[in-house]
């Protein structure tokens, strides 16, 4: 029996639409068990515990991708990702069937291919990408292929998300986004995204509050998050970076000062006390596996 742990995500970042993503410490945890035939999910919501429940998916895709008849096998869920928040649950739930199924076999395919499959499941490689790889990830579709960047990011930065609690579907955040943009505006968020990535690497305080102006998404999807412009001008005046998290309905802070970072998130609480408001550290690490003693669980 063994454990694969997935972090949670956070793509686009403002300024990086379909292409960034971060990791950050919530995690799906599953623990895949061999049984003698067929299948059995235990934990997690109760409506996904069958066959349509996508880390299985990802699992038989995984084995068919290796050349493997699926095996029979227990799964057991545990996750601290909340559902259509944009924190990239379904990329989890994909990368952990598919690591699984990789890992049982003796994990035939690496990082690469991994993603390859990944996207393929997901659609856009944002989510998949800091999954698999941990921190920070710029990722690019060539010939249909997923092509990444790592980037290793800054100690000094904190992180803090909020977390309404209504879901809002990526579906109907992409629906309220226009169909094309113009030479000036394509230009505008190619430079922003960059500067936002190296800011991010180096630590440079400035360059991101500069780089952190998106025009492709945010003033879209801004109107579907209830909450959101409060928010946003409440980091502001602490001096913090506040972004739609993926298709939202979370927001992420960025900044460096630790007091600062707890003073948002108390008003935050204060102002919407149904809400998960919270500090969250970056990722280091995409999808662990580790081997759990059948004797300690007993």
């Amino acid at each position: 029996m063994f454990k694969v742990t997935v972090p949670a995500t956070s793509a686009n970042l403002g300024v990086g639409y379909d292409v960034m993503g971060l990791a950050v410490d919530l995690y799906l945890n599953v623990d895949f068990e061999p049984q003698p035939q067929g299948l059995t999910i235990l934990g997690g919501d109760p409506k996904f515990q069958n066959s349509d429940n996508l880390i299985y998916r990802a699992f038989q895709k995984g084995c068919e991708a290796i050349g493997k008849p699926v095996p029979g096998v227990q799964l057991t869920v545990d996750c601290d990702i909340p559902d259509a928040r944009g924190l990239g649950s379904s990329a989890a739930c994909i990368v952990a069937g598919l690591a699984g199924a990789n890992y049982w076999f003796d994990s035939p395919l690496n990082d690469t291919q991994l993603l390859a499959l990944a996207t393929e499941m997901e659609g856009h490689p944002d989510n998949v990408a800091p999954a698999i790889f941990g921190e920070l990830t710029a990722t690019i579709m060539n010939n249909k292929l997923p092509v990444v960047a790592h980037y290793q990011v800054a100690d000094k930065w904190q992180l803090a998300v909020v977390i309404p609690d209504t879901p809002l579907s990526t579906a109907k955040a992409r629906s309220v986004l226009p169909k094309s943009m113009t030479y000036a505006q394509a230009s505008y968020q190619m430079g922003h995204c960059t500067l936002a990535a190296t800011a991010l690497e180096r630590g440079d305080r400035e360059l991101l509050q500069a780089a952190m102006h998106d025009q492709m998404q945010e003033p879209y999807r801004a109107s579907l998050i209830h909450g959101f412009t409060e928010i946003k001008s409440l980091g502001q005046q602490l001096g913090l970076n506040v972004l739609i998290s993926g298709a939202g309905s979370t927001m992420l802070a960025i900044g460096q000062d630790e007091n600062k970072l707890q003073r948002f998130l108390q008003v935050a609480k204060r102002q919407h006390p149904t809400w998960r408001c919270q500090q969250v550290n970056i990722q280091q690490h995409g999808a662990m596996i580790s081997e759990v003693s059948a004797v300690a669980e007993a």
